[in-house]
Parts: structure tokens; sequence; C-alpha cells
């Protein structure tokens, strides 16, 4: 079964390479999940490569529902979906252990408020050495109607704070996937951050609980298949989900 100490939190340095899960001799390792099925002759098993799941939002009940806090609502889900428990604290964090399938993955709900989210996703990515391919970051997107999703290899923080400070603490590497999540933008002259602090009407609300259970079934195909065909089907469905003709 799986174990987890908690590492130090300190500022860590990555290669400016952005070589992300380099093997070191002696160290531990958080993950040991092989797959059950042979792959040769010699019943030689498959090692899986872990996920590290982040959902970004802020701690607290007076943030609980607000459009700022989807990543951790999505985070909720997957636990739910996957029957894991967020019970765990390590590196300022809240992250519950278990897999899709045979591979192994961290959730995580950083709990040092959005702006810090990289103290938390920094140390975690280096002491597990989960590489950068492997890291999803799960958070809100006003470029996006609400309740629409999208799924990307990489890109930018797109001014997102959350995001920007985790690519800061990946040492400024930005080939991580990430998993947006359509809030739509203030109405009006709405000021953004009343806006993102506020909590959906009910039909916003029903778009994003059913955009979250889509989103759902597309982080168990990323994780076992990679982005593959059905991711791209994924997105173009999200795409024009609400277009009617």
């Amino acid at each position: 079964m799986f174990s987890a100490s908690s590492p130090p939190i300190t500022s860590l340095l990555y290669p400016k390479a952005c070589k992300f899960g380099q093997s070191k001799p002696n160290s531990k390792r958080f993950f040991s999940a092989r797959a059950s099925l042979p792959v040769s002759d010699h019943n030689l098993k498959v090692e899986y490569t872990p996920w590290l799941i982040v959902g970004l939002g802020n701690p607290g009940t007076k943030y609980h529902g607000t459009r700022h806090n989807i990543g951790f609502e999505m985070i909720d889900q997957i636990a739910r979906a996957r029957d894991i428990s967020m019970n765990t604290i390590q590196s300022k964090a809240l992250v519950g252990i278990g897999s899709v399938g045979e591979v192994p993955i961290l959730l995580v709900k950083p709990q040092a408020y959005m702006n810090f989210s990289g103290e938390s996703v920094g140390p975690l990515a280096a002491y597990y050495q989960v590489p950068l391919r492997h890291i999803l970051m799960i958070y809100d997107d006003m470029g996006l109607p609400n309740g629409v999703l999208k799924l990307q290899p990489r890109g930018g923080h797109s001014h997102h704070n959350g995001l920007k400070n985790v690519t800061e603490h990946l040492n400024g590497c930005r080939g991580f996937p990430r998993l947006s999540i359509g809030i739509g933008k203030p109405p009006g002259n709405m000021d953004m951050k009343a806006f993102l602090l506020q909590k959906f009407s009910p039909l916003e609300r029903k778009q994003i609980d059913a955009g979250m259970e889509q989103g759902v079934e597309a982080v168990k195909t990323l994780v076992e298949d990679g982005f593959n065909d059905t991711i791209s089907r994924f997105n173009l469905e999200q795409k024009y989900k609400f277009h009617t003709v």
C-alpha cells in the first residue's frame, strides 16, 4: 500500500531543461505500483508513471462553491468517483492517494491560497519525482463559456495567478497538462475579483455539475491513454456543446 511522509517545505530548484522525474540512486519513491498483467514470457511487469492531479482554489468555507474554487470541486468529484479519501496533509496541501486502473494518482488541493499554489505543487512534484508531463492542473477559466472544459498538454498561465505561481515553482516550465473549466466572463462592468468569488446561479450550477461529470471521464482517459483521439473528440464536443443548429 502507499505510504506518505511529509517532504520538507523548502524552495526547490529544477533543472533549466525541465527534465522532471529523473531517477536518483537510493531516492525515496512515493509510488511503486505495477501492472498485474505480464508483458513478456519472463512475466515482467510494467511500472506505471504516477500522476499528480492538482485542483486550484482557496481553502475555507467562505470560498466553497465559488467560481474561483472550481478546481477544488473537480478534485472532490474525482475523489468520489475513484473512492479516494482526501485525508493527508503534505507540503501545505490536502492530498488523497489512489489509482485509475493500475495507474497511481495523487490528488492535491493546495491549502496556501490560490496565489501560492506552487508552494505545494513544486515540492510534491520534485519529492515524488513526477515528470512534468504527468502534472495535471485543474483550474477556472474566464476565457471559456460556463461549464465548457478543455484539456491541453501545455500552455501559458492565461493571467491566472494560481497557474502563474505553479509555473514559477516549476522553474518556469509550462509543458504540463491542464484541464481548464469555463466559468464565463463578468457581466457588464462587474469587478473581476467579485465575479470570481461569486457563487453560480442555478442554471450555471447545472452546467458546471454536468461539465465536471464529463471531466471525470476525460481525466480517466488521459491518465490511462494520454492525449489521444478520444481527448481530441472531447475538446471538440466541449467547444460546441451549447451550440444549436
